[in-house]
């Protein structure tokens, strides 16, 4: 029997491959402004998180002791709340607080750490979906941990396989939302796993491409980059900050609907996602595009760190 790989060992799969590291397992976690020891941080089993997957999310990285691209993920966050009717319950400036406060609680002070930020409805007084049953404020929760991309995401070719879980449409449940009602996503991640691929490649209701379970998918022709008209897909931040250097590159950028067909003669893909930024693919459907990083790929990688390191050098942090 061949003995396991190294990306066989790491936990998560894809762009979400990590190597364990054992300082996670004495984190301090902030729930609602408290620092908890992670074996000591619970919630309620009435919290509308855990009762009905209702409330919004943020997946951050620390880059250089800043939190990467903060205010356009703040953005999203309140604007998710908004969306929902749901009051966070403090402003912009106490949040960006807790997040650092925690982070130096844990000593996190450089690069090599992934922020799980979520806000719930609150604590529900019965199981009920209507949130005028709910009787506290909103639940905040922080979870820092020591996370590294691992080093071969930049250059390893992730494979994808079309799901038949579609993204749906807007007045269904809107995919443009962060929420923490991940199901759709999920059950496409089981089914990219079963055909034995890193990621669900998933379909809009219209048959056209429209982004991957946990990331955002792009493919190169002709030395253009295309994406999904974003109709069906998550407003994400790093989607929207590759689709800005590339621009601000010269490379031509369209964000538009386009098939499979188009996909299986590409000339490069890759998918961008906040934990590992770009992430080279090489096979979709059994289609092999390529067997190493092509050079649009290795472009976009260097030019994606310069914008990172050019936007945390700029920011300040309370």
């Amino acid at each position: 029997m061949a003995r396991p790989s190294i990306f066989d060992l790491m936990e998560g799969r894809g762009t979400h491959s990590y190597v364990q590291d054992g300082r996670n397992a004495s984190i301090l976690i902030d729930i609602n402004g408290e620092h908890l020891q992670r074996d000591e941080a619970k919630i309620s089993v009435f919290d509308s998180g855990f009762m009905l997957g209702d409330g919004v999310w943020e997946g951050l990285r620390l880059h250089a002791g800043r939190l990467a691209f903060l205010d356009r993920h703040l953005d999203r966050l309140y604007r998710g709340a908004k969306a929902i009717a749901m009051d966070i319950g403090i402003a912009r400036e106490e949040l960006e607080q807790r997040l650092y406060a925690v982070l130096d609680a844990n000593g996190m002070h450089g690069d090599g750490v992934h922020v799980r930020l979520m806000v719930t409805r609150g604590i529900r007084s019965t199981p009920y979906q209507d949130p005028r049953v709910v009787i506290s404020p909103a639940t905040i929760v922080i979870i820092p941990e020591w996370k590294t991309a691992a080093p071969e995401t930049a250059e390893r070719m992730l494979k994808l396989f079309t799901v038949h879980v579609r993204r749906g449409y807007p007045d269904v449940q809107d995919p443009m939302l962060n929420s923490h009602s991940k199901l759709n996503c999920i059950t496409a991640c089981i089914q990219a796993t079963q055909a034995g691929a890193d990621e669900g490649l998933m379909l809009d209701p219209h048959g056209f491409v429209a982004t991957c379970n946990s990331t955002h998918f792009f493919i190169v022709r002709d030395g253009e980059i295309w994406t999904s008209s974003g109709d069906y897909c998550l407003d994400g931040i790093t989607r929207g900050v590759v689709i800005e250097i590339a621009r601000e590159a010269g490379i031509p950028v369209f964000e538009r609907n386009f098939s499979l067909t188009h996909v299986y003669g590409a000339d490069e893909a890759f998918t961008t996602g906040t934990f590992a930024g770009v992430a080279p693919v090489g096979d979709i459907d059994g289609r092999v595009l390529g067997t190493q990083r092509g050079p649009m790929v290795a472009r976009l990688q260097e030019l994606y760190l310069k914008k990172l390191a050019f936007e945390t050098q700029r920011q300040t942090r309370p």
